[in-house]
C-alpha cells in the first residue's frame, strides 16, 4: 500500500491491501486498519497517526460539521505510512450536516432511520443530492489529499419507504445506488485515478450493472460479530459473508470491522480475519478511539 512504487502490494493479515494483487499465505506482525469517525483528542488526528495500522478511515470533518480535516493533518497521517479514506455519507444524511438543512428544504429527506433516530434517508437518485451533496464531499477529500472515499449507507435502497417514493422499486433503488457509486468513482478517478472508492456494506449490489468496476474495496460490519460481543449467526451473516467473499475473489480490497471487546472475541474475529483474508479491525460502535491490530 504505502509503498507502491517498487512493489505490486504489501499484504496484511493474510491477504492483500491493493486490488488486483495476489493473496499470500504468509502472515505479517502488523498491518490492519483503524476506524475512528468522533473523540478526535483535541480535535487532531495524532493517535490515528502514531497507531500501528496500515489503512485509517476518519470522517471528512473532525466536529462531523464543517471543520474538515486539512491537507497538512491529512499529510501528517499519510506520513505515518497509512492510505487514508474520508467517511462520508451517500444514501442518508444526519441532522447536524452542514448540508441538512439545505436538503430537508429541497424535499430529499426521506423516511428516518430507525436505528440512528439523527439520520434520514434521502433521495440519493435526485441531481441535487449529487450536487449539493456528493459532489462537494468527494472534491473536498480530494482537496484534502485524502486518498480515497468510504461511503456509508449504500444499504438505503433496502431501507427507504417505498410508500414515499411511488413507482420505485427494491430493485430500481438497488439500480440507482450502484449508479450513484459509479458517478462518484468516474469523478473521483479523472482528478487522481488511485482515488479509492470503498462503499460500506451491502455487498449484494455487485449484481448491478457496473458496480463491481467502479469499487476498490468494500468495508463491512458485523460480519462476525454484532454490537457488541454477540456472535452474528443469522442467515443474512452468512449471505453477506458469501457476498463479501465475491468481492475478495474479484481483487477487492475487504475492510471488515467486528465490535467486540471480550478478549476471546476479539481473537476469534482476528482468527476469522486470517481465515478469510480480510482486513480486519475489532473495535466498539461509538467509534471513538484507537484499538489496537490484530495480533
Amino acid at each position: 500500500m504505502k509503498r507502491m512504487t517498487t512493489v505490486c502490494c504489501v499484504v496484511l493479515v493474510v491477504g492483500s491491501l491493493l486490488p488486483g494483487c495476489p493473496s499470500s499465505t504468509e502472515e505479517p506482525a502488523r498491518g490492519g486498519w483503524v476506524y475512528q469517525l468522533q473523540g478526535y483528542a483535541d480535535g487532531r488526528l495524532d493517535a490515528v497517526a502514531a497507531s500501528p495500522h496500515d489503512l485509517a478511515v476518519v470522517d471528512l470533518a473532525r466536529d462531523s460539521g464543517s471543520g474538515y480535516f486539512t491537507r497538512d493533518e491529512i499529510a501528517a497521517v499519510r506520513e505515518s505510512g497509512k492510505r487514508v479514506l474520508a467517511y462520508f455519507e451517500i444514501g442518508a444524511i444526519e441532522n447536524y450536516r452542514p448540508e441538512a438543512d439545505r436538503v430537508r428544504a429541497d424535499g430529499l429527506m426521506l423516511n428516518r432511520w430507525e436505528d440512528w433516530p439523527e439520520e434520514h434517508f434521502v433521495r440519493y437518485w435526485d441531481s441535487r443530492w449529487w450536487d449539493g451533496v456528493v459532489r462537494p464531499r468527494l472534491d473536498q477529500a480530494l482537496a484534502a489529499g485524502f486518498d480515497g472515499a468510504y461511503l456509508d449507507s449504500p444499504l438505503a435502497y433496502e431501507e427507504i419507504d417505498l410508500a414515499l417514493v411511488p413507482g420505485e422499486t427494491r430493485d430500481s433503488l438497488a439500480a440507482s445506488m450502484a449508479d450513484l457509486i459509479a458517478r462518484a468513482s468516474q469523478h473521483a478517478k479523472r482528478v487522481r485515478p488511485d482515488f479509492w472508492i470503498v462503499p460500506q456494506n451491502a455487498p449484494e449490489l455487485q449484481d448491478q450493472r457496473g458496480y463491481t468496476e467502479a469499487v476498490d474495496g468494500i468495508g463491512m460490519e458485523e460480519l462476525f460479530f454484532l454490537a457488541t460481543d454477540e456472535p452474528c449467526t443469522a442467515d443474512f451473516c452468512a449471505e453477506n459473508l458469501a457476498a463479501t467473499r465475491r468481492l475478495r475473489d474479484a481483487g477487492k480490497v475487504v475492510l471488515a470491522v467486528d465490535y467486540a471487546t471480550s478478549p476471546s472475541h476479539v481473537e476469534g474475529a482476528c482468527r476469522r480475519y486470517r481465515e478469510e483474508r480480510f482486513t480486519g479491525y475489532v473495535t466498539t460502535q461509538p467509534l471513538d478511539r484507537v484499538d489496537p491490530p490484530c495480533s
